[in-house]
């Protein structure tokens, strides 16, 4: 486990670690930790110390060092709550050929994202990042049903709270964009935004004429949460999700187990250019961006 700064190392290290797992999560275990930490990241910098405490307490190991992290491990959790630090750390899980997950977010802004992928096909190791969102239950059952028929657009909406050093919707607002995609797939073309000091509106042209869209609420503004209104030949249905973590948790596993990531590369990768594309509109007064110009300045100007 790397980045001991976030409350999901718990969850996940007292999920995984328990005396009798369920079978999804048995034969994983957490062994060691590089508490990590960013001190320029105020929600690093004043909790990881005290979370360290708590995951040494559960009998794991900890060290000073990804390096010496590495050897002692099969498989990596890169948890660190700044998104920033994910490159640097991740380029020696990638080199070692440690199979890794990388918490939300995978990167602080798009070039990041680009650079991760790069590294990853470059040494050949599997990883996948995704939000907890994208598995739940509810949702996954919609999507499975024929209830729906064909879907032709989503309204998808979560908190949206910013990170320091982030691209807007990078840090906490890729959680409705991960509900948005795990129901439109990829394939947007352009996005354009809307913005006032309680929520925002994100709008997607997808490749074959359907359109999605992310709300994202200000915190302490009004009722937050999480879900969205999917559109369907057949009908509309209105999903209201949780934020645990069980769903994610058996995807990791099964991930670790098996080297297969259940989201592939082009898909978090596209989210982040949808991300991006976000910024760029907000920059130009809501004028539609497309993901293929984000994508090319992020190429040109990592």
């Amino acid at each position: 486990m790397i980045g001991l700064d976030t409350s999901h190392v718990i969850v996940f290290a007292k999920a995984f670690n328990t005396a009798e797992p369920p079978n999804e999560l048995a034969g994983v275990k957490v062994v060691a930790a590089f508490p990590g930490g960013s001190p320029d990241f105020p929600l690093s910098r004043d909790r990881v110390r005290g979370y360290t405490e708590q995951i040494r307490s559960m009998g794991v190991e900890i060290v000073d060092s990804i390096e010496a992290l590495l050897p002692k491990v099969d498989v990596v959790l890169l948890e660190s709550v700044d998104g920033s630090q994910h490159l640097e750390q991740v380029e020696p899980v990638f080199r070692a050929g440690k199979p890794v997950f990388i918490d939300k977010p995978l990167a602080q802004n798009l070039a990041d994202a680009l650079r991760i992928q790069e590294l990853g096909r470059k040494y050949g190791t599997p990883w996948f990042s995704a939000s907890s969102l994208r598995f739940q239950e509810k949702l996954q059952s919609l999507l499975k049903s024929d209830v729906l028929g064909d879907i032709v657009g989503c309204d998808a909406f979560s908190q949206s709270r910013a990170g320091v050093g982030h691209a807007d919707l990078a840090w906490y607002g890729v959680h409705g964009v991960e509900i948005l995609y795990s129901v439109m797939g990829p394939g947007c073309l352009s996005v354009t935004r809307l913005q006032t000091d309680k929520s925002e509106q994100v709008t997607g042209l997808w490749r074959n004429g359907r359109i999605g869209a992310y709300r994202g609420i200000r915190e302490h503004t009004h009722k937050t949460g999480f879900g969205a209104a999917v559109f369907g030949t057949k009908s509309i249905q209105q999903v209201s999700l949780p934020s645990d973590y069980g769903a994610l948790l058996v995807e990791i596993a099964r991930f670790f187990k098996t080297g297969k990531p259940p989201v592939s590369d082009e898909v978090t990768v596209e989210m982040f250019a949808f991300i991006e594309a976000a910024d760029e509109s907000k920059l130009q007064g809501g004028v539609p961006v497309t993901l293929e110009s984000v994508i090319a300045k992020a190429r040109k100007n990592p």
